[in-house]
């Protein structure tokens, strides 16, 4: 049995992979639709959508198969996406790559296989659209372009899923994109035992920028205040535009006194940006950093509703904390 080689492109493929927040999620109507439809036109026994994590093939829509998951090493998939084309392998049992595939050799019996690569919206191949059958099978031109068809109609739902959780304006996430993910998050700070810490910002003076220098301005502003939490804030962290001029980073790694230090930083970061732009006013925040205690906080909400309240609590103040002008300063 030949494994399938790790394509170049690896890292970065995994990560588009990853930012579509999608895997070990419920079965969802728009993709079993489509594997429906290419069980039905291509009269197979199993159509799958495939997505090809770092050690697995996970399913998102799975039609005439018992299994959520395989190993990517015996995977069929962890070839196709290898291709640029449709990967057709007509009858299994007589190709020395897999052969003696236990998925072929055993159930599923997999004789034949066609999987047309998915991409995502850079471009990454994360997946496939495959249909397998336990008998030889070949296809014919119209067959290639009719898969090539259904596997762009899945990226097509997979980029609008991806769409759907990111702010178009600042191209950060928006608040349904943070949800799941930080929700997601909590559950393995609990469980590993990790400590985090989430920072609720408002935006100072929002509205004056609007009134003064026109609602374009104002969006400019937005724009660039999420362009700083992404040159500030690492890769771990996850951070979002919930709506408005209000922001939210949640801190991985991070207590309460070491959040205080990564916004000061911030701080640092966002008054040299005011100093470059020279737009005629500032771009200044309000914040309320909450650290994570899962007794207390046992959903992200209770987190974002005690952030608030101490943001609020700053802002009513109107002034930047003592503390932060010292380790801004």
């Amino acid at each position: 049995m030949k494994k399938p080689a790790i394509p170049a492109d690896e890292e970065s493929r995994l990560e588009a992979l990853r930012a579509l927040d999608i895997l070990d999620t419920p079965a969802d109507e728009r993709f079993d639709r489509l594997t429906r439809l290419a069980q039905r036109m291509f009269e197979v026994q199993i159509a799958l959508v495939s997505l090809v994590d770092e050690n697995r093939q996970w399913f998102k829509s799975c039609v005439g198969l018992g299994a959520s998951e395989t190993p990517r090493d015996v995977s069929f998939c962890g070839h196709a996406i290898l291709e640029d084309g449709v990967f057709i392998i007509p009858d299994a049992s007589q190709d020395v790559r897999f052969a003696d595939n236990p998925l072929v050799t055993d159930d599923p019996n997999i004789r034949f296989y066609a999987g047309c690569p998915i991409r995502a919206v850079d471009g990454s191949k994360i997946g496939t659209l495959c249909i397998i059958d336990s008998k030889p099978r070949v296809m014919d031109e119209d067959d290639i372009v009719s898969m090539q068809d259904l596997a762009s109609m899945v990226e097509r739902e997979l980029a609008a899923l991806q769409l759907a959780t990111v702010d178009v304006l600042t191209d950060v996430r928006n608040r349904q994109g943070f949800m799941m993910l930080a929700e997601h998050s909590l559950s393995v700070f609990e469980r590993e035992g990790i400590e985090a810490s989430l920072v609720f910002f408002d935006l100072d003076n929002f509205k004056p920028i609007n009134d003064n220098f026109g609602h374009a301005e104002g969006d400019a502003a937005l724009i660039a205040f999420a362009g700083q939490m992404k040159s500030v804030f690492r890769d771990s962290d996850i951070f979002a535009r919930l709506g408005g001029d209000e922001f939210v980073v949640l801190l991985t790694n991070t207590a309460g006194n070491q959040a205080e230090e990564i916004i000061a930083r911030f701080q640092r970061s966002l008054d040299e940006y005011n100093r470059q732009a020279n737009c005629g006013y500032e771009i200044t925040f309000s914040y309320g950093i909450v650290e994570f205690h899962p007794e207390r906080h046992q959903t992200i909400e209770a987190l974002l509703v005690e952030g608030d309240s101490l943001m609020y609590k700053c802002k009513k103040a109107s002034r930047i904390p003592d503390r932060l002008k010292k380790l801004a300063g």
